[in-house]
């Protein structure tokens, strides 16, 4: 199977910083560097946000996401606020990363580190229609905790 093509551009300040390869045969996310000018501080509790000094042109009907480095999250504490964070496919912007330190220690992020990853998804458009009621379930409105601990 021909791989999906997406077109990419590195900030003129970040041509240093590899561009985004799958680590392994397997592998369903690309690591995402961090672009930044000088050792950042996250301090626990800390909200920022990081350039990961590239743009991407998404063909229309996928979407990427961003989502935490697992030995960052286990280690640190580092996290993405907003896991996953979505890129659309009609954005054109820098790709940033919202990045939270729920840790109980500082971080330093460096330039070049490996700070989160991106996995690329097919989108399917739902067309959405109200109706009066819904089709019953056995699960029906049981939410949050109803199968038990």
């Amino acid at each position: 199977m021909k791989p999906l093509q997406i077109n990419i551009r590195r900030k003129e300040s970040a041509k240093d910083l590899p561009l985004p390869v799958y680590a392994t045969e397997g592998s369903s996310g690309v690591d995402l560097y961090a672009d930044v000018e000088n050792d950042t501080l996250i301090c626990p509790g800390d909200i920022k946000l990081i350039s990961a000094g590239i743009y991407l042109a998404l063909p229309p009907g996928y979407e990427a996401q961003t989502r935490p480095r697992s030995g960052l999250a286990l280690k640190h504490g580092i996290t993405l606020a907003n896991s996953p964070g979505t890129i659309d496919s009609d954005y054109r912007g820098l790709v940033s990363l919202i990045v939270t330190n729920i840790g109980r220690h500082d971080f330093v992020i460096k330039r070049g580190q490996r700070l989160a990853q991106m996995v690329i998804n097919k989108v399917e458009r739902a067309h959405f229609v109200e109706t009066c009621e819904l089709d019953e379930t056995v699960r029906a409105a049981g939410g949050f905790g109803h199968t038990g601990i």
